[in-house]
């Protein structure tokens, strides 16, 4: 009897055992790391000072099914306007009342975590100069929000279109970096949420 009662105590201490441990790991917070779900991305030029707002969109309608994300159009902007761009982004899968519809929220709430990347041809902007920030993170783009510890976001940009008529294209991508975004994290570290590229025009 005694051997039998050693046994069953053993075994006891073992399942309790197993359980607390278990119940610790379910307890651990688990880091959100995949990629959001984007199935409309909307980009709102509104020229500063007053004017008619110039809007260009992608769509991929089945998410993570066969059809990629395409451009729905040109973006075409007035020569020498300054403009402040409004990226949206929407998960049209999920209700309107979830959270995982706004994406631009989630953006926005885990600053810290994403960074949009931008990049030009053409010389289809006098300001910022240059190319663009994909292949130099060090190069100009005017970011005009920024998450808790100082870095941009991307979600609002101020651009200002070329003085000559001129077409190219532009180029937008959203990396998500989770304990990977710093000062000189680029377009080339983390996972990509999103990667457009519209023809633009200026006239």
């Amino acid at each position: 009897m005694t051997q039998y009662f050693k046994s069953i105590k053993f075994q006891f201490l073992v399942l309790m055992l197993g359980l607390l441990i278990a119940g610790c790991e379910s307890d651990d917070p688990q880091k959100e790391d995949t990629p959001e779900l984007i199935t409309k991305a909307t980009l709102t030029f509104t020229p500063v000072g007053g004017g008619t707002a110039v809007t260009a969109t992608a769509t991929d309608p089945d998410g993570e099914g066969v059809q990629d994300i395409a451009v729905d159009g040109a973006i075409n902007l007035t020569a020498g306007v300054n403009y402040t761009l409004t990226l949206s982004l929407i998960n049209e899968l999920a209700e309107v009342t979830s959270p995982e519809y706004n994406i631009t929220e989630e953006v926005e709430e885990e600053g810290k975590e994403h960074m949009f990347f931008f990049a030009w041809t053409g010389d289809v902007f006098s300001d910022p100069s240059g190319n663009g920030n994909i292949d130099n993170r060090a190069d100009a783009v005017n970011y005009e929000d920024e998450d808790e510890g100082g870095l941009p976001i991307g979600i609002v940009t101020s651009w200002t279109a070329g003085a000559a008529a001129s077409s190219g294209t532009f180029r937008v991508v959203l990396k998500h970096q989770p304990d990977l975004k710093t000062e000189t994290s680029s377009a080339d570290t983390g996972e990509t949420d999103l990667d457009i590229e519209f023809e633009i025009n200026v006239n």
